[in-house]
């Protein structure tokens, strides 16, 4: 994917990155508060899924939210609405400050990548300049391993006056590399000059190697629980058919148990990725993609058809074996 500097624009797609310092012991009060957030939203016009990224350690308990909508005055209505304030009010007491929020205009979703997402009150007049730096920060990072785009999105009336940038790596390494380099630090240093405060959050997608929609598909990363259902339709019957014949004639052939499985498990990663994931990415692409699955009844039927799947492969294998 090549790098590309773009500002956020009246196109589709609208997305809020929320960050969230969880007090400490309050995890499972905030992952009930978050469901019903997450349930509440469903109800909104142009709401097209949702994804939660935990701390990657203890340290600072921050957790990582995000919403996407189809059209930026429909995340608009959500975050403006008197549902979701009574929500933040109910769960204020669970947080250690006031959960902090970077709004994404338009722009290209990432199919398969690691992303920070960084905001930035940039100074009154020198907004030329910040485009200036920007645009030396992203040649900059082109010349990084694993580099795979950048985007710009200039503030959205009305619900944020901060400037940000989102930019993605293949890997989190990588990411860590560019993150921490001394060429970074002296950049910082250098727009600190055009900018005063900024703050940093960092993204990913728990599948996001399975789910591959071809280098021209736009229309988005399919929410967490899709993604988990589905891998779980391919799961099963690969596992299952494994089982009974890799499975049974390393058995009869008297291999031991434990690299039998070892075994069977690496078969069954082979075969999910080159093999019955991609068939799965297009037989419910209409129902993967948010860009496709934008009605209710489209949702609706997607998952009816994965849960038939489910009860249909459950009664094939309770009947051959």
């Amino acid at each position: 994917m090549s790098a590309s500097g773009k500002h956020g624009s009246d196109g589709a797609g609208a997305t809020v990155v929320t960050s969230q310092k969880v007090l400490q012991g309050r995890e499972d009060d905030y992952k009930r508060w978050q469901e019903g957030v997450n349930r509440a939203v469903r109800d909104f016009d142009g709401f097209e899924g949702t994804e939660s990224y935990p701390p990657d350690s203890g340290e600072g308990n921050e957790w990582v939210v995000v919403f996407r909508f189809a059209r930026v005055d429909q995340l608009s209505a959500w975050l403006t609405s008197g549902t979701r304030h009574r929500l933040l009010d109910e769960g204020r007491e669970l947080f250690e400050e006031e959960p902090s929020q970077e709004v994404l205009s338009g722009g290209v979703a990432a199919q398969e990548a690691v992303t920070a997402v960084v905001s930035h009150e940039v100074r009154t007049g020198r907004e030329q300049d910040f485009l200036r730096w920007q645009h030396k920060t992203l040649k900059a990072q082109e010349k990084y391993p694993g580099f795979m785009g950048a985007e710009l999105f200039t503030p959205v009336e009305g619900i944020q006056d901060r400037w940000v940038v989102a930019f993605r790596f293949d890997t989190r390494e990588h990411l860590d590399e560019w993150m921490e380099s001394d060429v970074r630090r002296k950049l910082l240093d250098e727009g600190r000059e055009y900018f005063g405060k900024y703050d940093v959050r960092q993204i990913g997608s728990a599948f996001s190697g399975w789910f591959r929609f071809g280098e021209g598909e736009q229309e988005g990363i399919p929410p967490n629980w899709k993604q988990a259902m589905s891998v779980l339709l391919a799961l099963f019957p690969t596992v299952m058919v494994l089982n009974l014949t890799v499975g049974r004639a390393l058995t009869d052939a008297g291999v031991p148990e434990y690299l039998g499985l070892f075994i069977s498990n690496a078969l069954s990663v082979g075969l999910l990725t080159w093999v019955v994931m991609p068939l799965v990415n297009r037989a419910l692409a209409f129902w993967l993609l948010p860009g496709r699955a934008r009605s209710r009844r489209v949702r609706m039927a997607g998952t009816a058809l994965v849960l038939a799947c489910y009860v249909l492969l459950i009664v094939l294998f309770g009947l051959t074996t």
